[in-house]
C-alpha cells in the first residue's frame, strides 16, 4: 500500500516524547484560518503555480506538493533513527494535514511500527469516524489531540466544521483509557479570552483520565505559504502573536 505525504521531519522534539520522526500526511477535512500547512489540505498530489521574486523580478514556476510513498519505503526511513528513539524514549509521530484522512495507510504504518516496538503517536483534530479511530487505537501509544475552539459555532466559522464529532471522539478515546495529550492553539481574539479558556477546562473536566495540556501560541511562520501558493489568508493578517504575559495568565487558569 502507498500513502501520500508532503514532508518527513527527522529529529523532531515537539511532536510527542523524546526524539521523533514526524511524518506529514496530506489531506485535512478542516480549513483552519490560522493553518500553517495549507498545502496539506488536499490529499492528492497537486501541481501549483508559484511566484518567486528574484532580484526584484517575479518568476513563475510549477511546484509539486506531495509524493507517494510505500509502507516499506517509509518504514526504511523510520528504522534509520531507531537508536535515537530507544535512547530518548522517542518514536514516530504521524501528523498532517489530518493523518486519519488516509486510514488504511495509517493503520498499516502503525501496525508495522508496533511490530518493531517503536512508540507511535497520532497528531489529530479528532474529526473522523469513530470506526476509524477505534481501528487504529490499539496500535497508537499516544494521541496528540487538538482542540481548536470550545464553542461549536465559532469552531465551524474558524475551521469549517463543528466540534461535536471531535468532542465525542475525545470522550470515547478517554473511555478506553488511551494516552492523550491535549493541544490548544492559543490565538488572540479568537479563543484566548477567559470565557473560552474556562469552557476548555469544562470540556476537559469530563475526562476520566487527566491529560497533559499544552497551549500552543499562535505564530505567523506559515503565513508566507499563502502568498507562495496564491491562497487566501482568511482573516488572520491583523492577528498578532500572543504576548508572554497573556500566555502566563492563561496557563494559570
Amino acid at each position: 500500500m502507498k500513502g501520500v505525504i508532503f514532508d518527513i521531519k527527522r529529529l523532531a522534539l515537539h511532536d510527542g516524547p523524546g526524539i521523533r520522526q514526524t511524518v506529514f500526511l496530506k489531506g485535512c477535512p478542516l480549513s483552519c484560518h490560522w493553518c500553517h500547512n495549507p498545502e496539506s489540505r488536499s490529499k492528492r498530489i497537486i501541481c501549483t503555480k508559484v511566484i518567486e521574486v528574484i532580484s526584484g523580478v517575479s518568476v513563475e514556476d510549477i511546484e509539486t506538493i506531495g509524493r507517494e510513498i510505500s509502507v516499506v519505503d517509509l518504514m526504511t526511513s523510520i528504522l534509520r533513527d531507531r537508536i535515537l528513539y530507544e535512547e530518548s524514549g522517542g518514536g514516530v509521530t504521524f501528523s498532517g494535514g489530518e493523518p486519519l484522512m488516509q486510514p488504511g495507510f495509517l493503520l498499516q504504518m502503525l501496525q508495522q511500527c508496533h511490530n518493531q516496538d517503536i512508540h507511535t503517536c497520532v497528531d489529530t483534530s479528532g474529526y473522523a469516524s469513530w470506526k476509524t479511530l477505534k481501528k487504529i487505537a490499539p496500535f497508537t501509544d499516544l494521541f496528540l489531540y487538538d482542540l481548536k475552539h470550545p464553542d461549536n459555532d465559532k469552531h465551524l466559522f474558524y475551521t469549517g466544521v463543528g466540534n461535536a464529532k471531535i468532542l465525542k471522539n475525545l470522550y470515547l478515546l478517554d473511555s478506553i483509557n488511551k494516552d492523550i495529550w491535549i493541544r490548544i492553539p492559543y490565538i488572540p481574539t479568537i479563543n484566548d479570552d477567559e470565557a473560552d479558556l474556562l469552557k476548555f477546562l469544562g470540556i476537559l473536566a469530563k475526562l476520566n483520565n487527566k491529560p497533559q495540556i499544552s497551549l500552543l501560541p499562535y505564530h505567523k511562520l506559515g503565513s508566507h505559504k499563502y502568498a507562495h501558493f496564491q491562497m487566501p489568508y482568511h482573516t488572520m493578517q491583523d492577528i498578532e502573536e500572543p504576548v508572554k504575559d497573556s500566555m502566563v495568565t492563561a496557563k494559570q487558569l
